[in-house]
């Protein structure tokens, strides 16, 4: 007859800690290919129907994805949007820090910064405005979008201010100056045809020389 486990080697066996499975986290690096081709998608979609109108089904089948595979990256449709501004705003602000430690001079600073705005909105997003249905937004998500982005606005003001400085802009209001320049920009959304004749870049370096010739203007009164 086989011996009887001891009484204290039993408690000792049964409080031993259970090994608990880690869940798996939700895959949050902002640079996975998935990820990113997930919110180009999402970009499609917003464009065509509307934040509103576009459904994360919808999305997830572009891609030939199941809709419990995209909730892998992302919580829900509002976290997508806020995903697609953190994206943008990211590849802005990393150029525009860029030009600011630069040796170039302002007007060359502004045709970068100009181009790589429409870069974004056309190649990144596909014809999506950059700042799309904020109103949509979480208010945590909308304060952090709007932080970020016044700090693209500030850094184009400063680069205005510093063309006004040298000579190489007219003189002028640069907070109106920045909201006419994003506002063109922002605009082009609204006609551009995928299909049409114009590439992205022959709109980034028309729209750069028109509003670069417009701050070389004479002052404003």
């Amino acid at each position: 007859m086989a011996p009887r486990e001891s009484t204290s080697e039993s408690r000792r066996e049964k409080t031993k800690p259970r090994l608990r499975r880690s869940r798996r986290a939700r895959n949050a690096d902002p640079n996975a290919s998935t990820r990113i081709d997930i919110l180009k998608s999402a970009a499609k979609s917003f464009r065509k129907l509307g934040y509103h109108g576009a459904t994360v089904e919808e999305i997830a089948a572009a891609l030939h994805m199941k809709k419990g595979n995209l909730y892998y990256y992302f919580k829900n449709k509002e976290d997508i949007l806020f995903a697609c501004h953190q994206y943008s705003l990211d590849r802005l602000i990393q150029l525009l820090e860029e030009v600011e430690h630069s040796e170039l001079p302002a007007d060359e600073k502004i045709r970068r910064l100009i181009v790589a705005f429409v870069h974004t909105i056309l190649d990144e997003l596909h014809g999506t405005a950059l700042f799309l249905d904020l109103e949509a937004l979480s208010p945590a998500h909308l304060k952090a979008v709007i932080v970020r982005r016044d700090q693209f606005d500030r850094g184009v003001r400063k680069v205005l201010e510093e063309g006004m400085s040298a000579g190489t802009f007219g003189r002028g209001n640069p907070k109106l100056l920045a909201f006419a320049l994003f506002g063109a920009v922002n605009w082009i959304p609204r006609w551009f045809n995928p299909e049409g004749p114009a590439t992205s870049q022959e709109i980034a370096d028309y729209f750069a020389a028109f509003l670069i010739e417009g701050l070389r203007a004479a002052p404003l009164v």
